[in-house]
């Protein structure tokens, strides 16, 4: 179950002071998609049995059978984060792109960033 709720990322979408987006980007079998479904997990989407081996952003069959990321694939993160500025734990939206590894894909890193 996830830590949000949709009133609570149309509110930070209005704070783009609180918006950061990245994408993960390394060598084939580098642990790109882990480190996702890591993040994922900590946002509440997937659970922390699932992290690591679920591939939440391989969305396609083929993805899933050759155990490789082709197309990249954004998700947008909710976390709450407390600066020790007194102002407590405040909201931030992350918009991450996992993208693949392998050099024969390298068109679709560039398209995604």
């Amino acid at each position: 179950m996830p830590n949000f709720t949709v009133d609570q990322i149309r509110t930070i979408m209005d704070k783009t002071d609180s918006i950061r987006s990245m994408s993960v980007i390394a060598h084939v079998d580098h642990g790109k998609s882990t480190l996702t479904d890591s993040l994922i997990c900590k946002a509440g989407i997937i659970s922390s049995k699932a992290a690591g081996d679920a591939r939440y952003t391989d969305t396609r069959a083929d993805e899933a059978e050759r155990g490789v990321t082709i197309k990249s694939t954004g998700v947008s993160l909710y976390f709450e984060y407390d600066d020790d500025d007194g102002k407590g734990a405040q909201p931030h939206l992350i918009n991450l792109i996992d993208s693949p590894g392998h050099v024969d894909f390298s068109s679709e890193v560039t398209a995604a960033l």
